[in-house]
This record gives C-alpha cells, sequence and structure tokens, in this order.
C-alpha cells in the first residue's frame, strides 16, 4: 500500500480535529437524538431527522480522517538534514522575476493543500518545479495562467 506524505503539522491538525469530534461532537448528537426522540413521532421530527443527517455527516468524517491518516507517512522538516534543498514540508520563498513580487509557500500533502494559507500540494506544477532545488537557482512554473520565472529566496525548515 502506498503512503502519502504528510506533515506533522497537518497530521496534528487532523487529530485534534478527529479527537473533537469523537469526544464533543459525536456525545453531543447523541444526546440532541435521545432528546429528540421525547417529543415523540419521528416520522414528523425535524429535530430528530437534522440530528440523525448530522450524526451521519461527522461519522463519514471520522472514518475519513481515519482513513487518511492511516494512509500517511508523517514528515517533520524540522528533523530533516538541512542541505538548502527544497523537499516536502520546507518553506520556500521566491521572487517573481516579471513581477517582483514575493511568495512563500510550504509544500505539504494533498490532504494539507490550502492555497489560502499558502499551502501548494507536493503534486501541484509549483512544487513539483520546486523540488531539488536549491536557493538562488532559477525555476520556470508551468502555470495553467502562463509560466512563471521565479528565483528561490529562502528554504527554511520549519
Amino acid at each position: 500500500m502506498n503512503k502519502h506524505p504528510m506533515t506533522k503539522e497537518g497530521a496534528d491538525a487532523l487529530q485534534m480535529e478527529l479527537n473533537r469530534l469523537k469526544k464533543e461532537e459525536r456525545p453531543r448528537i447523541t444526546q440532541d437524538i435521545a432528546d429528540a426522540r421525547e417529543h415523540g413521532d419521528l416520522k414528523e421530527n425535524a429535530e430528530y431527522h437534522a440530528a440523525r443527517e448530522q450524526q451521519g455527516m461527522v461519522e463519514a468524517r471520522i472514518k475519513q480522517i481515519e482513513s487518511v491518516l492511516s494512509h500517511s507517512q508523517i514528515i517533520d522538516v524540522t528533523k530533516l538534514p538541512q542541505t538548502g534543498k527544497v523537499v516536502f514540508g520546507t518553506t520556500v520563498t521566491l521572487l517573481n522575476l516579471d513581477t517582483d513580487e514575493e511568495v512563500t509557500y510550504k509544500i505539504v500533502g494533498d490532504e494539507e493543500a490550502d492555497i489560502k494559507h499558502n499551502k501548494v500540494s507536493v503534486g501541484s506544477p509549483i512544487a513539483r518545479a520546486l523540488i531539488a532545488k536549491e536557493e538562488g537557482d532559477e525555476v520556470l512554473v508551468l502555470a495553467p495562467g502562463g509560466n512563471i520565472d521565479y528565483e528561490i529566496i529562502k528554504v527554511q525548515y520549519i
């Protein structure tokens, strides 16, 4: 079975969510269902049906998180040899050579990717272009919106 890479930070966040779902959400929903049952006829009981639907969504999310964690290889980038090369988990600061704008990305697993928080999937075009490069290297990223020339300003193992 292939394991998918995940940062320690991403695995910790999923574990926290899993604990919250199991220890807080699951018991609360069970109580909501019990309370709704006391209201009588279940066919026309909106609270009961809403709680059952919510229970299904929470249980599905629990199964999804457990599956992701069981199929992940957790990588703690702070414990990797700091060679200066871009590898999975590193945070890379780039200079766009056309616009002179700087941007910083962390290379993460597919489950953790979140462009709003500058976390790019290891399989994305930008991450693929950066892997194995180092500070000072120029890279051409074949982006959907057009090719972008970057210079790697800084590689951090944080």
